[in-house]
């Protein structure tokens, strides 16, 4: 059984109840292969290390403004 629409090619072969399902490249293929080859770039190796570790100074900064400005204001002498 194939169906266009979905995507997915299922057959079944053997009577050992062995299924294989393929999945068909669709119309975005090429998008989303851009996106893993940025994503894979950025996120493994020393380029992802470094991402990682900006990443978490970062928010480290950002929470720790926010706490800042948030203490500030609330134990503000009146």
């Amino acid at each position: 059984m194939q169906t266009q629409e979905s995507g997915v090619q299922y057959s079944r072969w053997d009577d050992r109840s062995r299924d294989e399902v393929h999945v068909v490249a669709g119309s975005g293929t090429e998008e989303a292969w851009s996106w893993q080859r940025v994503s894979r770039k950025l996120c493994s190796g020393k380029l992802g290390i470094a991402m990682k570790v900006l990443g978490g100074v970062a928010l480290f900064w950002v929470v720790f403004i926010l706490g800042y400005l948030t203490g500030y204001y609330v134990h503000k002498c009146k």
